[in-house]
């Protein structure tokens, strides 16, 4: 990946797929997702580690293109194209009642009050481990193939009066789901990735 070794560190399955490889599309195969494969994703990012096991994590997919035609008018300019070509245009959002599923989660008592009776905390806490499944929505996607592509550039207020009213879950970002396209480049052959931060200068070790 970057030309370093790490002698302490074996083998890691699924690197390639997950992050040395993969690249955020620039266009996607007209093939369909079906729901059989959204229910296998979402059977995945359901896995992946919430505080407490709050889970406020929710998911709408625009699956048509009616559908995504209906947040056009929230999108940015510039994500327009985008997210109108996406086969599958995931909103990733939060419940900020996540805490009334507690009961079922969590076996511990009180928890339900708890996050109840702090609304400073329960909206923290929903939005934090919210994007944390949807950050595991991205990793969870590019292991069952599909390429993934994180957009944020729209007005939240309007796409929550358009598709969330009847729920009460808040928007947090987009993500354009789809198969790759045949001319996006192999992974030897892609563009150089843009510059990331070094270690030195991301990271403490204290």
């Amino acid at each position: 990946m970057d030309g370093q070794t790490y002698p302490d560190c074996g083998p890691v399955p699924g690197a390639e797929a997950l992050f040395t490889q993969a690249r955020t599309p620039r266009s996607f195969s007209p093939r369909p997702v079906g729901e059989d494969v959204l229910r296998r994703l979402y059977d995945l990012v359901k896995l992946g580690p919430t505080s407490g096991n709050c889970s406020p994590g929710r998911f709408v997919f625009l699956t048509t293109q009616d559908a995504r035609e209906r947040i056009r008018p929230a999108l940015s300019p510039g994500n327009v194209a985008r997210a109108m070509a996406a086969p599958v245009l995931a909103v990733v959002c939060h419940d900020p009642l996540f805490f009334e599923a507690l009961p079922r989660l969590n076996p511990q008592q009180g928890l339900r009050d708890w996050f109840a009776a702090d609304v400073g905390l329960s909206d923290e806490t929903a939005f934090r481990n919210g994007t944390l499944e949807g950050a595991y929505l991205i990793m969870a996607a590019r292991m069952l193939g599909l390429s993934a592509m994180p957009m944020s550039g729209f007005d939240s207020f309007m796409v929550e009066d358009t598709l969330l009213n009847a729920t009460g879950w808040r928007v947090n970002f987009l993500v354009g789901l789809g198969y790759p396209a045949e001319n996006e480049p192999a992974p030897d052959h892609a563009e150089p990735r843009a510059p990331r931060l070094d270690f030195g200068e991301a990271c403490l070790c204290l």
